[in-house]
């Protein structure tokens, strides 16, 4: 583990600019491919594909794994295909299968040709699977055993192993048919006379997993019931695979980075390295969104010219009212889609939700109204104005607390991803109504 990663990242551009390979082998070689990956991303194409020729081959395949997809794509464009096959074909199935679909054809050809028919077969069945599901995460490495026989033989059965898969905190037990019908942990295993029957000790009701539920509904489970592994299985019990702890923090990792990126319209696995002209097509859609709804708020204030040049004092409270709603707003939006991520709101509470965020709005739009009126009051001496300034804030945070509440809702419902569109949205939606409640407000009672 990297302690001080400023100071190692002086070091490694310390070895690059004395064009001595032998001191970027150095650093990199006691380095774990979590740290390396750290590394990789730090660094600006040209002088990342000279640390990538210094890294340990067999550390090669576990440290394409860890970056992200932005720099994995960088790496294999610039690197031998023959040898980043080779470095895949090392992997446990499920890192393979998660790799493959973001790799070019020849580089696809060639981890298949080098990982033997068997893995094949294991790559295929996983990839059958999208990979957002149980199946799509499961690796096939399972031990199996049946019921009927003693703990005695299933010790010596694991000892002929010689070694056991990662995570391996219980074996599955099935009937002949390859169907599930219980699992067995491997701390019964050990501390169980040797002559008991696997029976006794089954628990017959495991948590599992349906090949095709989501991969979000897989961490949530994992989260619940504290798992290290789960069983994934088809509509007919057999069973399939088992997903492991290992891949369910790499979901939860996902789901965070994507719900802080998508709110700005980025992509989480985008290089902070990548080509200029790439990186401002992907941010360009999303600013001319921005655009458009800012165009849409600058309309509602031209609407109203003749107000804000009778009373310039407008102009400088609109912007607080605007910015009061914003934040109430993104308040309950971030909560709200915290609660959809995590199934706790749905169509059967909504409308509780509803309520309640229109009645904490009608507090706080009375708190603030008191504290912002009577600053407009004492700052312009003006008694209507810190009304109308007072009113305009209760309209803005009833509207930005329903608005916060029910976007994210509403995109859920037609299949949009809440964390991306949710924002641009809901930032018009407080801007306009801020803008038009003090300036309406304004023109009806002032002039």
């Amino acid at each position: 583990m990297i302690e001080d990663l400023d100071n190692f990242l002086d070091q490694v551009n310390e070895a690059l600019a004395s064009e001595t390979d032998a001191d970027i082998r150095a650093l990199m070689n006691d380095l774990h491919p979590a740290d390396i990956a750290v590394v990789l991303e730090s660094l600006p194409p040209e002088e990342r594909v000279r640390v990538w020729d210094e890294i340990p081959l067999d550390l090669l395949g576990e440290v394409l794994t860890e970056v992200n997809e932005g720099v994995r794509e960088n790496l294999v464009e610039q690197g031998d295909s023959d040898l980043i096959a080779h470095a895949i074909s090392t992997l446990d199935i499920d890192d393979i299968a998660d790799l493959v679909p973001t790799l070019p054809d020849d580089v696809i050809r060639n981890v298949l040709f080098t990982s033997g028919d068997h893995s094949q077969e294991d790559i295929d069945a996983i990839l059958a699977y999208p990979e957002d599901t149980a199946g799509g995460l499961m690796n096939v490495d399972t031990i199996t055993v049946r019921a009927n026989i003693p703990i005695s033989v299933v010790q010596r059965y694991l000892r002929l192993l010689g070694e056991l898969p990662e995570y391996t905190d219980k074996l599955f037990i099935v009937n002949r048919d390859n169907r599930l019908t219980g699992i067995l942990f491997t701390s019964d295993l050990l501390t169980n006379d040797a002559e008991k029957r696997v029976r006794e000790l089954a628990d017959t009701e495991p948590i599992k997993f349906d090949a095709l539920d989501s991969d979000a509904d897989v961490a949530a489970a994992f989260e619940r019931y504290n798992l290290i592994s789960a069983p994934v299985v088809n509509s007919n019990d057999e069973l399939l695979g088992r997903v492991t702890i290992d891949d369910v923090v790499d979901v939860i990792r996902e789901e965070a980075e994507h719900a802080i990126m998508a709110q700005a319209g980025l992509k989480e696995e985008e290089d902070i390295f990548a080509p200029v002209i790439k990186t401002t097509k992907n941010r360009a859609v999303w600013l001319g969104v921005n655009l458009i709804t800012a165009l849409l708020a600058s309309w509602v204030i031209g609407q109203f010219e003749g107000t804000i040049e009778k009373l310039v004092a407008l102009a400088v409270l609109m912007p607080i009212v605007a910015s009061m709603g914003g934040n109430a707003g993104t308040q309950t939006m971030t909560l709200v889609i915290r609660g959809l991520a995590t199934d706790t709101i749905g169509s059967h509470n909504a409308w509780r939700v509803l309520r309640k965020e229109f009645s904490v709005g009608v507090l706080n739009g009375l708190l603030w109204a008191v504290v912002t009126g009577s600053v407009a009051y004492f700052w312009y001496g003006d008694y209507q104005l810190g009304v109308i300034v007072g009113v305009a804030m209760i309209i803005n945070l009833i509207a930005s607390a329903l608005a916060g509440a029910f976007i994210p809702i509403f995109f859920e419902k037609l299949g949009i991803d809440p964390a991306l569109a949710s924002g641009v949205a809901l930032t018009t939606i407080t801007d306009v109504v801020g803008f038009f409640a003090i300036l309406g407000l304004a023109a009806l009672f002032l002039f």
